[in-house]
């Protein structure tokens, strides 16, 4: 079962970053693991005018909106770690620490074979945590 789990959860992240990039977000990171979190995602954004937008994107699948859904399961411990793990990776990229950056959730529900997805853009921010 747990094969089946984390084989569906890449099967998700896989299909929202091509969301993401069909929307013009380029890729940095996949799965960057730091002690005590992990970000599914890094993107960068650089549709607006400046420097381009660092995003940190974590993605969220239920199968069912029964619970609230993958969104409302990112409670503030969750917050934290991905604030931290984000914090790692600006440091393990210099170039990138003084981009704007944003946390946005990929919430994916129903058949994970063809997910519908909700794209929330600056789902929180680290200040908040």
């Amino acid at each position: 079962m747990a094969v089946d789990r984390r084989a569906r959860g890449r099967a998700v992240e896989v299909a929202a970053r091509e969301l993401l990039r069909r929307a013009g977000l380029a890729e940095l990171a996949t799965n960057a693991n730091y002690r005590g979190g992990e970000l599914d995602l890094v993107m960068q954004d650089a549709s607006r005018p400046g420097a381009a937008t660092v995003v940190f994107v974590e993605v969220r699948y239920r199968r069912s909106q029964a619970f609230g859904g993958g969104t409302a399961s990112i409670d503030a411990g969750k917050r934290r770690r991905l604030v931290h793990a984000a914090q790692r990776f600006l440091q393990d990229h210099p170039t990138l620490v003084d981009a704007p950056c944003r946390f946005d959730v990929v919430d994916a529900q129903g058949d994970p074979d063809a997910p519908q997805f909700e794209w929330i853009r600056d789902a929180f921010r680290a200040d908040e945590v």
